[in-house]
């Protein structure tokens, strides 16, 4: 099994919702964030992936971390989109996209808002990602701003400017879920399914996934 689709896209621009597409079209399992708090241990492979910077990541053992997976969207892999793709040349990039405004509430009132949290976790696992989290979204993403929405912005528009201008575009999708099936199954040649396009992990989802975490490793101290 071989890594087919590289998402580029940020947090928020739903990366739950093109995991649970492509899973449905076959290409999964598909990596997300999710999966790191599944399997936390992985947290300290991305973290330490993060730490050799760009002239490290060609001895990267790339099919290590995404041993098992088809796919892989969403940060941490996103932030490697160019590695990943160096790494993998056969496969598609997708880069999720949606509008600015919406991303900017959606973004400061999930990831960025828990970043901001300061509460102590003396949990191994909330340790790791928290680690990870902080070291690749906080610093090497956002550069430590995390409340200055124009900062934000010019961070996210930059990513979109990086991608479509490194990748050929027979490579590329430039997508926002709101398309639905169409434009997704046109790129990657796969017939459209009789089934809804996912909508999932709104704001509200999010926060209370989180605030389980949270009581979670409460509760098994």
């Amino acid at each position: 099994m071989t890594i087919k689709v590289i998402g580029a896209g940020f947090g928020r621009t739903g990366t739950l919702s093109m995991k649970a597409a492509l899973e449905h079209l076959g290409l999964g399992p598909c990596y997300h964030m999710l999966e790191v708090v599944g399997r936390p241990d992985k947290a300290d492979a991305w973290y330490a992936a993060a730490q050799g910077g760009p002239a490290q990541w060609g001895t990267t053992d790339w099919g290590g971390l995404l041993a098992g997976y088809q796919s892989c969207v969403d940060w941490p892999a996103s932030y490697f989109w160019q590695p990943l793709s160096d790494h993998y040349p056969d496969a598609k990039v997708i880069l999720t996209v949606r509008d600015e405004a919406a991303w900017w509430n959606s973004i400061n009132n999930t990831i960025l808002h828990n970043m901001r949290r300061s509460d102590p976790i003396t949990d191994p696992d909330r340790l790791r990602m928290r680690r990870m989290s902080r070291d690749l979204i906080v610093g090497r993403v956002f550069g430590g701003i995390l409340d200055d929405r124009a900062h934000a912005l010019a961070v996210y528009r930059q990513n979109i400017k990086d991608v479509t201008e490194t990748l050929p575009k027979d490579r590329l999708l430039v997508f926002d879920v709101a398309q639905g099936w169409p434009p997704l199954c046109a790129f990657l040649n796969l017939p459209i399914p009789d089934t809804p396009f996912p909508r999932t992990n709104s704001t509200s989802e999010f926060q209370e996934r989180a605030a389980a975490n949270r009581a979670n490793t409460v509760l098994s101290r």
